[in-house]
């Protein structure tokens, strides 16, 4: 009864003391043994007048999924430039050698930039560096059984074609890159590719595309290159020189797409990306570390941050965490530039089919799910047009992910329309 008695006057009185009518209307509206047998943390906060309106566990640290990516957005936005440092280069008479930045958008499927062709086809030898970085292909805590799974690509120094293989079927087969068609079998096993080689496996039933991880190694990375420019291609081992820079896309391009279908990959080259700019060597743990000793050391609670995208289960973060850092992003970024970034409430992205406003959006925010996780972080406008900065955290709960929403829903929307 106690702890009934604290959810109530924590997540449904809103501050200030709203009127008995809009108290009684709340309490009507929301299902208390809804939430019993989970654990939920709430934090709604006014930027403008610096009140906590509603908190409810908002200290204690949750499993975030993808509202990870929230964190790795505000480091690129602190490191990167305007736009991508596609890779560093040095030239020597008709050899370039690069050095790769791990920006994953050369030859990607949705981006599709050609930077690096351009300028490789002006010289007559071409050598790769992609040795330099000292991630693991995986971050910890990642499932092992997802190595095949579109949503898992590996980490690299030198993404291509997104570290993908796409594969459909018409009349026959198209594969991207069309290089790896030899690699590729109708077959209806389980896996769709062989573990942990590049042979690929797609369905005869199948027409659809499907979006398989490669295995990024130097032999394959050799092969595709020169693929693109024959016989110009060679691989080495990282060596300290003085490099120059080139760019690729619009940084913020990168930065919409990731948090828009939640992309792990884009999310996790993005900090690969960021620690280009710290060093030679790219190290994902040396941007977080240095992310959190510097912009984010005032953090009332400092997180366990261990990968990009928030595919690992070994991630922690609080409620707080995330309305700070998302204070942070709305004092530092003009308002239209940062909700461009974000899913729309009911319009698009990952919120497409839910939180639609009426007659106009009022969520911007990032969803983070796992197995029995739920979480979404963002911006709320009320319709007395008071931007709210938010984070609604849902672990452990053994119901549909659907009935989760909806209860979220009717929170959001009688806070919109009372506050």
């Amino acid at each position: 009864m106690i702890q009934k008695i604290i959810f109530i006057f924590s997540i449904l009185f809103l501050y200030n003391c709203k009127s008995v009518k809009t108290s009684k209307k709340i309490t009507k509206n929301i299902d208390f043994n809804f939430y019993k047998n989970q654990f939920t943390g709430v934090l709604v906060y006014n930027p403008r007048t610096k009140d906590t309106i509603v908190s409810y566990n908002e200290k204690r640290y949750f499993t975030p999924a993808s509202n990870t990516k929230i964190f790795t957005l505000f480091a690129a936005l602190e490191m990167l430039p305007d736009s991508i440092p596609a890779f560093k280069y040095r030239i020597n008479k008709d050899t370039i050698t690069v050095l790769g930045t791990g920006d994953p958008s050369f030859l990607h499927p949705f981006f599709a930039d050609s930077t690096a062709l351009k300028k490789f086809n002006n010289y007559k030898k071409i050598v790769l560096i992609t040795t330099n970085l000292i991630d693991d292909k995986f971050a910890p805590g990642w499932a092992w059984e997802d190595y095949d799974a579109y949503f898992s690509p590996e980490r690299s120094a030198f993404p291509m074609y997104g570290n993908v293989v796409r594969i459909s079927k018409k009349d026959s087969l198209q594969i991207i890159p069309e290089i790896l068609s030899k690699k590729v079998s109708l077959t209806t096993k389980k896996f769709r590719r062989a573990y942990p080689k590049n042979e690929f496996y797609y369905k005869p039933s199948r027409s659809e595309e499907v979006e398989i991880p490669l295995v990024m190694d130097s032999l394959l990375i050799c092969k595709l290159w020169n693929d693109l420019i024959p016989n110009k291609v060679t691989i080495k081992k990282y060596v300290a020189e003085k490099w120059q820079t080139a760019y690729s896309i619009p940084s913020d391009s990168l930065y919409k797409r990731m948090l828009f279908v939640s992309d792990n990959f884009l999310a996790e080259q993005m900090l690969i990306l960021a620690s280009s700019t710290l060093s030679d060597t790219l190290n994902t743990a040396k941007v977080r570390d240095y992310i959190l000793q510097n912009a984010l050391k005032d953090l009332k609670q400092q997180p366990r941050w261990v990968d990009g995208s928030g595919l690992s289960r070994y991630n922690l973060f609080t409620p707080t965490s995330f309305v700070q850092v998302l204070d942070k992003l709305y004092k530092n970024v003009p308002k239209k530039r940062l909700f461009h970034f974000f899913p729309v409430g009911g319009k698009s992205g990952t919120l497409k089919n839910w939180y639609a406003g009426n007659p106009r959006p009022y969520i911007f925010a990032k969803s983070g799910s796992l197995s029995n996780n739920y979480n979404l972080s963002g911006y709320l406008v009320t319709n007395k047009g008071e931007t709210l900065i938010f984070s609604f955290m849902n672990n452990h709960f053994r119901k549909p992910t659907n009935e989760i929403k909806k209860q979220m829903q009717m929170f959001f929307e009688l806070l919109r329309d009372t506050y």
